[in-house]
């Protein structure tokens, strides 16, 4: 009686134990087939991409992320953080197949940086400003002034060189420019002790204005700027020539990001604040830049003339700067710089219907020039 028992008692432990292991099958296999491995679901693999910057002008990053739209594509994206010179190397290496960017990276193209400017991304997102008290008024009274910049080279420090350059200032010799931890980079100024000026991204821009001080420049605005791309996207060309699927999906991705924000400026404000990835906590202001970026509704055609076209334009700018080389043909730059690597594909799949490819200014700021 007793074997009796065991043999009912083992069997019926094989059986529960082979039950429990075709669950574990099942439900690793998908429930329904919903499920998906991850090399199923991300036939691209996992790659990195420096975002985390604290700036706004990222969005398309964050929601990329953050919608999944990184995943649509078949992309597991690892965002990470870090300074110009670690993006251009990523780039350059291929640590990086793509970075959001504007023309800071034009002078390491000219100068054989293996990367390629593969779409235009949103407009105005960095200003130029002196403190609350300053008798500087104007960009013409920034001549033989102290600048603080968040890096020598960077993106503030380009757009701060091309308004100078048009004020009569030589961007090199006219000025002095002193880098600072964009953490401090904001108050620095406020006493005048250690600069006179500084240019900053959004949102510290908008917010140091909230605290009285004066617009020199507001990219957005500004003659010099407004209605141009001031972000670009770059693709690694390593990766261009190794796995151009692998930039065309990350392009689509960006695109579908950039649409999505154009409908949903409030609720990407409302994300990217709640999960720290843009500095500040305000999301009435951080929805009131998204829109003055004007991100494109719908991708098509014209988008990319705009792109090679804003491109032009600024590398004619950076040539006087001294940023690009005096015997540089823009043109031909351009040209060489510039891959339509979608081609004839049709545009990211419209499903926001509310968006549209216009946006109100959205700038708190007063341009006093």
């Amino acid at each position: 009686m007793q074997d009796s028992n065991k043999m009912k008692n083992r069997r019926f432990i094989i059986l529960a134990g082979f039950a429990a292991l075709t669950g574990a099958v099942a439900f690793s296999t998908g429930c329904s087939g919903t499920r998906k491995g991850t090399s199923e679901r991300f036939p691209f693999g996992q790659v990195e991409i420096q975002a985390l910057s604290g700036s706004a002008c990222i969005a398309p990053s964050y929601i990329a992320k953050e919608i999944g739209f990184f995943e649509q594509e078949g992309v597991d994206v690892t965002l990470v953080s870090g300074d110009f010179e670690l993006n251009k190397l990523g780039l350059a290496t291929g640590r990086f197949p793509i970075a959001n960017g504007d023309f800071q990276f034009f002078p390491s193209a000219a100068q054989g940086l293996d990367i390629k400017l593969i779409a235009g991304l949103h407009q105005g997102c960095i200003q130029v400003l002196a403190p609350p008290g300053s008798e500087i008024r104007t960009a013409k009274d920034l001549a033989g002034k102290r600048i603080g910049v968040d890096e020598i080279g960077g993106s503030p420090m380009a757009v701060t060189s091309v308004l100078l350059a048009n004020n009569g200032i030589d961007p090199q010799t006219g000025v002095t420019w002193v880098p600072f931890p964009r953490e401090i980079l904001p108050t620095i100024a406020d006493d005048g002790k250690e600069v006179d000026a500084v240019a900053l991204w959004d949102p510290w821009g908008p917010l140091a204005v909230r605290r009285g001080y004066t617009v020199l420049c507001d990219i957005g605005v500004d003659p010099l700027f407004a209605d141009k791309y001031c972000c670009f996207i770059y693709a690694s060309g390593k990766h261009l020539r190794e796995n151009p699927a692998l930039i065309k999906a990350l392009l689509r991705a960006f695109q579908k990001a950039s649409e999505w924000i154009a409908a949903h400026p409030e609720e990407t404000a409302r994300i990217v604040t709640e999960r720290g990835y843009v500095s500040g906590g305000d999301t009435a202001l951080i929805s009131q830049l998204l829109i003055s970026y004007r991100y494109h509704a719908r991708h098509g055609h014209t988008n990319k003339l705009q792109a090679k076209s804003d491109a032009l334009y600024f590398s004619h700018e950076l040539k006087k700067t001294g940023f690009l080389p005096a015997d540089l043909d823009p043109e031909q730059f351009v040209e060489n710089l510039y891959v339509d690597v979608l081609g004839d594909e049709a545009p990211p799949e419209r499903s926001h219907a509310d968006a549209t490819d216009t946006a109100s200014p959205g700038r708190e700021t007063e341009h006093n020039e």
